[in-house]
């Protein structure tokens, strides 16, 4: 049960801003998007039609990465 004042928050207004939050957290950490859904409870279905722009950025972040790499291996 919410106190008085949890309950009169902006949070309380939509009940999944937290968790909602948690999980783009997780998408944005780098956590990858199956291990995500697991923790939430989600489909991967689920997880990509709610969390694409999360799930996007992260992809975004992993190309660097891969991009990094063959550099790297370029130059050796």
């Amino acid at each position: 049960m919410l106190t008085e004042s949890e309950a009169a928050s902006p949070l309380a207004d939509v009940p999944y801003s937290l968790r909602h939050a948690g999980v783009s957290l997780w998408l944005e950490s780098g956590v990858s998007p199956a291990e995500v859904a697991r923790r939430a409870g989600h489909s991967i279905a689920v997880l990509f039609r709610f969390y694409a722009k999360a799930i996007h950025r992260n992809q975004q972040r992993s190309n660097e990465q891969i991009e990094r790499a063959l550099d790297a291996a370029d130059e050796q």
